[in-house]
């Protein structure tokens, strides 16, 4: 395998250092301390928008490198005061009779055969390698470009792609980008799945950014990851996960999407069961430590861990969720319970129903989706050490502003309150002017719950509180702003015909306002140009019916140039007078 490897390696130099390039033909692209190499034609996909995914995950990897390395280091504290308790035990003469030393393990032999004054943690200083990292779905390679060249401490970086014209784009991108680069950066031509699968728990950290879903490569990315390593998966078909397509939803992810305000978490969410549903098959299981929707995708980071005893918690972190069609109340079902009698724990089916045929609070049906991933999907202790490194190296962020704002909103979110409710969906239901968000704050802590808001939308608000509670609050506020009358069959007037059980208190509460509210820190920013968002996929020949993707300037300035370059090629060679 390894002479093969080498030969391999060999033929890629070869190929590289023997295929030359006119700079004329490419444009120079700079994004961190990375510049990669474009040409003018569509060959090779690139997307300007992914500046804010990139440097995420840049600032996701340093954090986990650090993290990594403290937990390496907390392992060989614990490992050398284990040696040092044994080894003062075997010196005081604790040490079990002669004759039992085989039937109690190793322990005992190795501390008698200990040299004398040489310290115990001598058996277990064991050196941490730097971290592998594969990315698994390449194409120019700047995202693996960017890994090698500004994460410190990072060991080799392998980038795939099963495009040609990707895979010559990412070695001249290599070449380019100088020793560093060349140094710890490879690029092989292969199919991510087959090549993961091929590699198992060969990396710490695998990178899977594909156009569209991800589906297809959680089962053999899962796979691949070392014990304790991280997955980071993107997905762009916000069409399906959002409920536009659920039944081609359930077929990618094996979850039903709904279509409230909500469903760009639960975009999130669904993706988070489905990677925690293919660890399952391995024994292994996930822990989020960010998930983040931002521009027209959503992206998680998530550790995967191998334990039979924890894998069987998955069901007490997955729930079905039920959403009235009238009022867009909603009520989460768990999949799975425990009961526990002494030292046993006992795994159970959920109970259920938690609703009722007809909604309690307007009296419609209810729609159900999922299962989606119902436990927190950060981790507070990580986000705000990834918060911190970014604040302290802003300089070497392309999208510092975008990223700090989104990290700062996920900071202050309530961890274990899964979806949100949206101020102008309850003003709608009811057909009144929405409370301001301040004022509901209030309300909803001076009643006694906890509130938050969420970075996936301005106007979500998160909270502990029952529906029930979030529409007696909402009753009080008509009182105060009657609103017109509506048919009685209508859902919001089915809701304001009941008395309010509470007697919403809207005076201003010292937590209404968040600390970043409070410091008037920007935390949703506008998009920095026109037209940013999903670009076409490599290989599509640009025509004017995507000046909606792309903006008209560009796309005429593309066109121009491709009917500059047929009227040159049609034109008749001059003929040569000897």
């Amino acid at each position: 395998m390894g002479g093969g490897e080498e030969t391999k390696t060999g033929e890629e130099e070869n190929q590289k250092s023997s295929t030359p390039f006119d700079l004329n033909d490419y444009t120079i692209i700079k994004e961190g301390e990375a510049e990669i190499l474009m040409h003018t034609k569509n060959e090779v996909f690139y997307n300007k928008t992914q500046v804010n995914n990139r440097d995420m995950s840049v600032a996701v990897l340093r954090t986990f490198i650090s993290k990594r390395k403290e937990e390496h280091e907390a392992q060989l504290s614990k490992r050398t005061k284990k040696a040092m308790k044994e080894s003062e035990d075997h010196d005081s003469g604790l040490e079990a009779p002669s004759g039992t030393t085989a039937s109690n393990g190793k322990s005992n032999g190795e501390s008698e055969k200990m040299p004398h004054g040489e310290e115990p943690e001598a058996k277990f200083r064991g050196e941490l390698k730097p971290p592998r990292v594969l990315e698994a779905l390449s194409a120019t390679g700047l995202r693996a470009l960017r890994y090698a060249r500004e994460v410190e401490g990072i060991g080799q970086v392998v980038a795939l792609d099963n495009d040609k014209a990707s895979v010559e784009a990412c070695r001249r991108n290599i070449k380019f980008n100088g020793s560093v680069a060349s140094a710890k950066v490879e690029s092989n031509l292969a199919d991510a799945r087959v090549y993961m699968l091929t590699h198992p728990k060969e990396f710490d950290m695998v990178d899977l950014d594909p156009y569209g879903s991800p589906s297809v490569f959680l089962d053999s990315a899962v796979q691949s990851i070392a014990d304790g390593g991280m997955l980071m998966c993107t997905a762009t078909d916000m069409a399906v996960l959002c409920g536009g397509n659920g039944e081609v939803c359930y077929s990618k992810y094996g979850s039903y999407p709904l279509r409230g305000k909500y469903c760009h978490e639960m975009a999130l969410r669904i993706l988070l069961a489905c990677i925690e549903s293919h660890a399952n098959r391995y024994k292994r299981y996930i822990v989020p430590v960010l998930s983040v929707q931002m521009d027209f995708y959503v992206r998680v980071f998530v550790r995967i861990y191998t334990s039979a005893g924890a894998m069987k918690n998955t069901p007490l972190k997955l729930s079905y969720v039920y959403q009235c069609i009238g009022c867009d109340s909603f009520h989460l079902q768990p999949v799975g319970r425990t009961v526990s009698k002494n030292a046993s724990v006992r795994y159970l089916p959920g109970f259920g129903p938690v609703v009722s045929q007809e909604c309690s609070d307007c009296g419609k049906k209810y729609n159900m989706g999922g299962p989606i991933w119902s436990a927190p999907i950060h981790d507070q202790d990580w986000v705000g050490s990834i918060l911190a490194d970014v604040k302290s190296m802003k300089d070497r962020y392309p999208a510092f502003d975008r990223i700090s704002a989104v990290l700062t909103t996920v900071s202050e979110e309530l961890p274990d309150v899964p979806l949100f409710l949206s101020l102008h969906n309850l003003g709608g239901t009811l057909k009144c002017t929405s409370p301001s968000a301040m004022v509901f704050r209030s309300a909803v802590i001076n009643a006694g719950y906890r509130i938050s808001g969420t970075h996936v939308n301005p106007l979500g608000l998160k909270t502990d509180a029952p529906m029930d509670v979030i529409w007696d609050i909402m009753r009080c506020w008509v009182k105060n702003h009657p609103v017109k009358a509506q048919p009685p069959e209508h859902s919001g007037s089915v809701i304001l015909a009941r008395e309010p059980v509470l007697q919403a208190n809207f005076a201003r509460a010292v937590a209404s306002l968040s600390k970043a509210q409070a410091k008037k820190v920007a935390r949703f920013l506008p998009n920095p140009e026109r037209h940013w968002g999903p670009k076409l996929r490599a290989g599509r020949t640009i025509t004017s019916k995507h000046a909606s993707l792309l903006g008209p300037e560009i796309v005429d300035g593309i066109l121009n140039n491709n009917n500059n370059n047929q009227e040159q090629q049609d034109e008749p060679e001059p003929k040569q007078i000897e």
